[in-house]
């Protein structure tokens, strides 16, 4: 019996030891505090990198946090001025809203604060490329203008071209009445390339324009960069078109649908091919109340009124008293279109850059070989074609 007791007695206490431990266990793990996660240091990411060399100026400038915010940023250029920018709403980002400039080093300076309260720098530096020519394009109608229905938008620059698909990728036109047209390359003239914006129909009388080169920055190829962007606004007039018939022997100006003139005329002398005014569509780009007109080859010197140049191989339409008496009855000229000293200015008076000339019945074809304005010898497939992209 006392055997049984010793061994009942055993028993408890064991049980009691097991129990013991297991509350201490229970204890030292529900009292052990959870180990606190370190919060993430704040990270900063530049675009361009910092250390990038050759950077384009227009190309996006940003500096961006992650597990952080910003608390200031400064770009700086060489002379310690601020690149003009602005933080997002939620401080992880600042971005700059100005283009930077060629062959140029900017600095990065600031503060960002991690999520872990921690504080690190934004620092750095970058330069952008440096040009071997900066190349400037030019548009040939200016803000605020009214222009004829076939007037073309040409860009023209000052040195070439040779990435065009690069260069006409920063173009685009936009109208109030829609409008199809495209973009083409010409021969590279006074020095540099050009090219030409046409509809693909005369324009609708009344369109406004708008006209955007964002060329800056634009890697023309060779070293060659964009100088600036340039930017139009302009207004497409009235419908007005000569009717140029050199068998009819007169001039007819047809404005918005109605012949509003019809004057006798004298154009170029049909049995000298050199002297034929040209058929196709004209485009008026010049005028001039007084003229000098020079040709070594027929030895003449003379001074004109009146003149309106409708192509660069010498056309005008002017005034001329020594053709008077062939005028409305005969082909005289030199290729102008030749009309009385009344006539004359009464249509100098009328004509916008871009009308359009259309002379019939002649077996000579305006072509690239006659200067500046050829657009419209084109058929709309042969234009496109011209395009670069």
């Amino acid at each position: 019996m006392r055997r049984l007791l010793l061994v009942l007695a055993v028993v408890t206490v064991g049980l009691a030891g097991l129990m013991t431990v297991a509350t201490a266990a229970g204890r030292i793990g529900g009292d052990a505090a959870t180990p606190t996660l370190l919060a993430p240091k704040a990270t900063v990411r530049y675009e361009p990198a910092a250390g990038a060399g050759g950077v384009n100026p227009a190309a996006p400038v940003a500096v961006t946090v992650a597990d952080g915010t910003l608390d200031t940023v400064d770009l700086l250029n060489e002379a310690g001025a601020r690149v003009s920018g602005a933080l997002n709403a939620d401080r992880t980002t600042w971005t700059a809203s100005e283009s930077l400039g060629y062959d140029r080093t900017y600095t990065w300076r600031g503060i960002a604060t991690g999520s872990d309260g921690r504080k690190v720098p934004v620092e750095g530096s970058f330069a952008t490329v440096k040009p071997s020519e900066k190349v400037r394009g030019t548009l040939n109608i200016g803000d605020g203008r009214t222009v004829g229905i076939a007037a073309p938008i040409q860009i023209q620059f000052n040195g070439h071209v040779r990435d065009r698909a690069a260069a006409e990728r920063a173009l685009a036109v936009t109208t109030s009445v829609p409008t199809e047209g495209a973009w083409g390359w010409l021969p590279d003239e006074n020095g540099g390339s050009r090219v030409h914006w046409r509809p693909k129909e005369y324009w609708k009388p009344n369109t406004r324009v708008t006209v955007t080169a964002k060329l800056y920055g634009v890697a023309y190829g060779d070293g060659r960069y964009g100088a600036a962007d340039v930017t139009s606004t302009f207004t497409i007039g009235r419908a007005q078109i000569v009717k140029a018939d050199v068998n009819s022997f007169r001039m007819v100006v047809m404005r918005n649908g109605r012949q509003v003139a019809s004057y006798p005329a004298s154009y170029g002398l049909g049995s000298d091919p050199n002297r034929n005014t040209r058929s196709g569509i004209h485009v008026v780009s010049e005028k001039f109340t007084d003229k000098r007109m020079i040709s070594e080859q027929y030895g003449y010197d003379v001074m004109e009124k009146w003149a309106v140049r409708i192509s660069n191989n010498g056309e005008f339409i002017h005034a001329n008293p020594a053709s008077s008496g062939a005028q409305g009855s005969s082909n005289v000229t030199h290729g102008c279109v030749n009309l009385s000293l009344e006539n004359a200015r009464a249509y100098y008076d009328t004509a916008l850059y871009g009308d359009p000339v259309e002379v019939t019945g002649t077996p000579i074809a305006l072509s690239a070989k006659d200067g500046d304005i050829w657009d419209w010898t084109l058929s709309w497939q042969q234009w496109k074609g011209l395009s670069a992209l």
